[in-house]
């Protein structure tokens, strides 16, 4: 089983088919539509937009989700191929500090730990520490960091020149929706798609263009079995599509939030250290 794959796609998952995608503004451009100015921007529009985002974010816990400091999650994923299941499930625990490091431990015996922390990341084993490869490993680890929905909500929101387009309503992931689109001064571009009754987020959308082929790759995250911990709701369930297939789900069993989680635990060093003792 490859156990750094999966280390992988959970670390993509931010804490089904349905209704297309809606596309950034880098992506209509380059297919040669309208530029993102096109988009309808009158003060009602963004007013709309604006409400249903803070509807949102007070769902999700209001202030004490935007003060987070720290989480630990517990529970099983799973990787796909081609959207079919290629493992049986791993038992995995993330530590997450805000804004940047990210530890996840694998397997039962948690002898499979990847750990992220600012603009690096490492993998532990038996055969000692790793840095991960750029652009297999780390470059896909980064992305969906940064388009992660606490990043959006909790960083995006904050910086000037922060655009918000409303939509209108429709189904995702067989609810009824409000769908807003949040653009950031780079012209990077998050879709959310918000449940019309509960105002928590069901599905979030962004695409980016790959330097290489040049084809554009839209990843999608649905968020299922919100429950509420410490006043913070978490979505249990999670399921991560890369260009319409399936790419990894992940159940949490336990999530706990704020438990002063110490810098070392994200030190590689220090993580080799305590596996060989």
């Amino acid at each position: 089983m490859n156990y750094a794959l999966i280390a992988l796609l959970l670390t993509g998952l931010a804490f089904g088919q349905d209704t297309a995608p809606a596309a950034p503004a880098e992506s209509n451009s380059a297919a040669g539509n309208p530029p993102a100015q096109a988009i309808p921007t009158d003060q009602a529009n963004s007013q709309k937009a604006k409400q249903v985002i803070d509807q949102a974010v007070e769902a999700l816990g209001g202030q004490e989700y935007l003060t987070i400091t720290d989480s630990k999650l517990e529970g099983r994923g799973y990787s796909f191929h081609h959207g079919e299941p290629n493992s049986l499930g791993t038992l995995f625990w993330r530590f997450r500090k805000f804004p940047d490091k990210d530890r996840v431990e694998l397997t039962k015996k948690r002898d499979i730990i990847q750990i992220y922390t600012g603009d690096k990341g490492f993998e532990i084993t038996y055969k000692g520490v790793r840095p991960l490869e750029q652009k297999e490993e780390l470059e896909p680890y980064m992305r969906r960091r940064h388009y992660a929905l606490d990043v959006v909500l909790r960083q995006w929101l904050n910086q000037p020149g922060v655009a918000l387009f409303y939509e209108g309503q429709t189904v995702a992931s067989q609810k009824q929706t409000d769908q807003v689109t949040i653009m950031n001064n780079k012209n990077e571009a998050v879709t959310l798609n918000i449940d019309m009754y509960t105002h928590l987020p069901v599905k979030k959308s962004f695409s980016w263009r790959d330097p290489a082929d040049k084809e554009r790759n839209v990843e999608d995250e649905i968020f299922d079995n919100y429950r509420r911990v410490q006043n913070i709701m978490t979505p249990f369930d999670t399921t991560r599509i890369f260009n319409g297939e399936m790419a990894a789900q992940s159940f949490l069993t336990n999530a706990s939030y704020n438990q002063g989680l110490s810098d070392a635990l994200f030190d590689p060093q220090a993580a080799n250290s305590s596996k060989r003792h």
